[in-house]
């Protein structure tokens, strides 16, 4: 059966091994490759799509990055994926990896260009940089961001779903508000601190779910109350878990019981080693419940203060009649200078730098 796939590929819409990547992945989420089975060989599906054994493996090599394959020596790809119809109804072995856990450094944004990006700003907007900002953050940086997201995250939306505010705490508490403090929010057991003293702060129901080596347990759950959960998929602090492919679809699937919402905390993924963006649950869910956050304090500033976050699209209006008379809390002069770094490419250049070095290091230490 699977020797029998068909991709269409497209030589003239570059970035090859990214087509094959995505066919492949639908594929096995759709069940056609099912858990424990084998890909097709790098040769045997270099002659059926007429491309390169290297560009075959580096969509091999991504869908082994994302958590969808597992290469095995003498046996190939393997497919680790699993998309279970429920939950299951033990809880997963776990083991204590939170204490070995470092938090990783980067190399700081090169103050040179910040300054250099300050005169600019002042120089081109002049007088405007004193007036108070649209209350959802200027429409120059949440457009800046919007072709950002669509660039490097996979994430489509419109400028409208993009709301600007002084870091994930904020963000957080707006968050609550909006949705109700009659719900019952799940974190992660262990998590960034800062999550749960908001919750606390606001006085709402929250229940904790431990954490194995894959991503939230699944009887934990399966078990909880809660409508609305609290993830940081990418890389959860401070245990270091990151989710594996086959979690973000059981989160995903959870959502879609009742009216249940997703906070997607994205901290540092833009600092992965993949050649490719990591996948979003914004990105993979088909439900429209999904709010996804990010801040700029690791990329560029903790001292920067500037965070956002994209609404799902049944939420905008919803927003803008509970909260939308709060003003933003971003100065204007900030704002203009985050959306010059991302338009005149140095914020994606300095990722980028980063994300060279560690995959360097990485190399280093394989050795």
């Amino acid at each position: 059966m699977y020797s029998q796939m068909k991709y269409v590929i497209d030589k003239e819409n570059r970035p090859v091994y990214l087509q094959l990547y995505k066919q492949i992945r639908d594929d096995i989420v759709a069940g056609n490759y099912p858990y424990n089975t084998k890909l097709p060989s790098k040769r045997n599906l270099a002659e059926k799509t007429g491309v390169s054994t290297i560009t075959i493996e580096h969509a091999y090599a991504l869908l082994c990055d994302e958590g969808y394959v597992e290469a095995k020596e003498r046996s190939g790809y393997v497919v680790i994926f699993r998309k279970t119809d429920g939950f299951a109804v033990s809880s997963e072995h776990h083991k204590e990896l939170y204490a070995h856990h470092t938090e990783d450094t980067y190399p700081d944004f090169p103050l040179s260009v910040i300054r250099k990006t300050f005169r600019k700003v002042l120089n081109e907007h002049g007088e405007l940089l004193l007036e108070k900002s649209s209350n959802y953050g200027c429409n120059e940086l949440r457009d800046s961001i919007r072709h950002y997201l669509a660039r490097n995250r996979r994430i489509q939306v419109e400028t409208e779903q993009i709301i600007i505010g002084s870091g994930s705490e904020y963000l957080y508490r707006l968050i609550v508000e909006m949705l109700g403090r009659n719900r019952i929010y799940a974190v992660e057991s262990p998590s960034y601190k800062k999550i749960e003293q908001v919750y606390l702060a606001t006085e709402i129901s929250y229940d904790t779910l431990p954490l194995t080596n894959s991503g939230i347990d699944s009887k934990a759950l399966a078990d909880t109350k809660a409508d609305v959960l609290h993830t940081t998929p990418y890389r959860s602090y401070p245990s270091g878990v990151t989710a594996t492919a086959s979690k973000l679809h059981e989160y995903i699937s959870w959502s879609e019981q009742g009216n249940r919402y997703i906070i997607e905390d994205d901290f540092e993924s833009e600092f992965s080693v993949s050649t490719k963006p990591t996948e979003t649950l914004f990105a993979l869910s088909q439900n429209d419940n999904v709010i996804y956050l990010n801040t700029f304090s690791k990329t560029i500033s903790p001292s920067l203060r500037i965070g956002y976050m994209v609404l799902p699209k049944h939420l905008v209006e919803v927003f803008d009649k509970k909260l939308g008379f709060y003003s933003c809390t971003v100065p204007t002069f900030m704002q203009y200078v985050l959306t010059e770094l991302i338009n005149n490419g140095d914020f994606e250049r300095h990722i980028n730098r980063v994300r060279r070095k560690k995959r360097k290091e990485l190399l280093m230490q394989n050795k």
